[in-house]
C-alpha cells in the first residue's frame, strides 16, 4: 500500500509553519495514541503514521528533500540529515503529550484521576451580588460503597504481573524508550482478584450526588468556581477530578450590570423634569432619594456612588447610573387637556426656540442641511 502524503497525514498545508506542524502532531498524538486506544490496532497504525510524518517534516533538510521527491527521497538514502536529525523537539512535544495523558509532567505517574465535572448556575442578579448558597444534584461516576472505592469485595489486593507492583512499564518506539502506565493495571501496580460485585471491581457506580456549593458574593456571568475533589471518582487507587460550576446570570427587570457597576432608566414627568423634583429609586439595598434639577433633559445621567456590586476580586464597590427618561402623559382627562393646550399655546413665534433648546439646536441642523443641498 502507498504511503499518504506526510502533510495530508497530519492535516496541515505544505506551506505549514513549525508551530503549525508542532500543533497538528500534537492533535494527531492526543487522539491515536495506543494509551488512550488500547487494543485498537488501527489507531496505533495512525499514530505511527503520524510520528513518522512529524520527524520527516520537522526537520529542515528532511522536509525540503521530501517537497522535492516525495517519499522516494528516503527509499535510497536520499534527503540527507542523519537519522537524529529533526528530533529536538521531539521531547518537548512527547513531554505535552504524556503530561497530558497521564496527568503529570513527562511521564506516567500512577492511574489517571477522575474526570473533570462542568455545571451551569443560573443566578439572579440579587443572589450574584449578595452571594448565596445552593444545592445541587449531579449525575456522576461516585465512589462505590460497598467496597469504599477499593474495586475489592474482601479488601485484599496483589502484585501486578506484568509491572511487578511498580505502575509503570518501559518500551522501545525507534530511538526513543518510553515509560507509560501498565496497561494491565492501569497504572495501579495492584490487581483484585475477588472484585466487588456493585461495581464489578472499578471503584466506582453510577450516582446522582447531592452537593451545598457556596457562590462568593460579587460574582458575574463567566465566572467559575472550583470544588477540587467533586468530580468523577477516580479508577481503583487514583484521585477524584474536579467540578467546575459555571456561572450565568438571569436578566433583571430593573438594572443592568456593567462589571461592578449598574444602570437603570428612572422615568419622570414632564413636570418634574421642567420643574426640578426629589425622587425615590431603587437600589439593591433599597429605595434612596435622587435629586432632579430643574430643566433636566431625557439621557441625563446621575451617579449613585458605591450603590453597585462590590466587586468578588478587588472588593471595591462600583456605582449605579440612573438615566432619566421624560414620560409623556397618557389617558388625559379633559382637564388636563386643556391645560396643556394652554401651555402649548405660550410657545409662539421665535420666543419659543428658547424654550426648547434640543428642537432649536434640530432646526438649525436641518435648515443648514437643505441650504447645502439646494445650493
Amino acid at each position: 500500500m502507498s504511503k499518504r502524503d506526510y502533510y495530508e497525514v497530519l492535516g496541515v498545508a505544505r506551506q505549514a509553519s513549525e508551530e503549525d506542524l508542532k500543533k497538528a502532531y500534537r492533535r494527531c498524538a492526543m487522539k491515536f495514541h495506543p494509551d488512550r486506544n488500547p487494543g485498537d490496532a488501527a489507531a496505533e497504525a495512525s499514530f505511527k503514521e503520524c510520528k513518522e510524518a512529524y520527524e520527516v517534516l520537522s526537520d529542515a533538510n528532511r522536509r525540503r528533500a521530501y517537497d522535492q521527491h516525495g517519499h522516494a527521497a528516503f527509499e535510497h538514502g536520499m534527503g540527507g540529515g542523519g537519522a537524529g536529525a529533526g528530533y529536538a523537539d521531539m521531547g518537548d512535544i512527547f513531554g505535552d503529550i504524556f503530561g497530558n495523558i497521564f496527568g503529570g509532567g513527562g511521564g506516567a505517574r500512577g492511574p489517571r484521576r477522575g474526570a473533570d465535572i462542568g455545571y451551569v448556575m443560573e443566578l439572579t442578579l440579587e443572589e450574584a451580588v449578595g452571594g448565596t448558597e445552593k444545592q445541587i444534584e449531579i449525575p456522576t461516576l461516585d465512589e462505590c460503597t460497598t467496597c469504599e472505592g477499593s474495586g475489592s469485595a474482601d479488601g485484599k489486593l496483589e502484585n501486578c504481573d506484568t509491572c511487578h507492583g511498580r505502575g509503570q512499564v518501559r518500551f522501545q518506539r525507534g530511538i526513543f524508550s518510553m515509560q507509560q502506565a501498565c496497561p494491565h493495571c492501569g497504572g495501579r501496580g495492584k490487581t483484585i482478584p475477588n472484585p466487588c460485585a456493585d461495581c464489578d471491581g472499578q471503584g466506582r457506580v453510577e450516582r446522582t450526588k447531592t452537593l451545598q456549593v457556596k457562590i462568593p458574593a460579587g460574582v458575574d456571568n463567566g465566572d467559575r468556581i472550583r470544588l477540587a475533589g467533586e468530580g468523577e471518582a477516580g479508577p481503583v487507587g487514583s484521585p477524584p477530578g474536579d467540578l467546575y460550576v459555571d456561572v450565568r446570570v438571569r436578566e433583571h427587570e430593573i438594572f443592568q450590570r456593567d462589571g461592578d457597576d449598574l444602570h437603570c432608566e428612572v422615568p419622570v414627568r414632564i413636570s418634574q423634569a421642567a420643574l426640578g423634583d426629589s425622587i425615590r429609586v431603587p437600589t439593591l439595598e433599597g429605595e434612596v432619594e435622587l435629586r432632579i434639577p430643574a430643566e433636566s433633559q431625557t439621557g441625563r445621567l446621575f451617579r449613585l456612588r458605591d450603590r453597585g456590586v462590590k466587586s468578588v476580586r478587588s472588593r471595591k464597590t462600583g456605582d449605579l447610573y440612573c438615566r432619566i427618561v421624560v414620560e409623556t402623559p397618557v389617558n388625559l382627562t379633559v382637564e388636563q387637556r386643556e391645560l396643556l393646550e394652554k401651555f402649548e399655546a405660550t410657545f409662539v413665534g421665535d420666543g419659543a426656540r428658547r424654550h426648547s433648546p434640543r428642537a432649536s439646536t434640530f432646526l438649525d441642523g436641518v435648515k443648514g442641511f437643505w441650504d447645502r443641498m439646494t445650493s
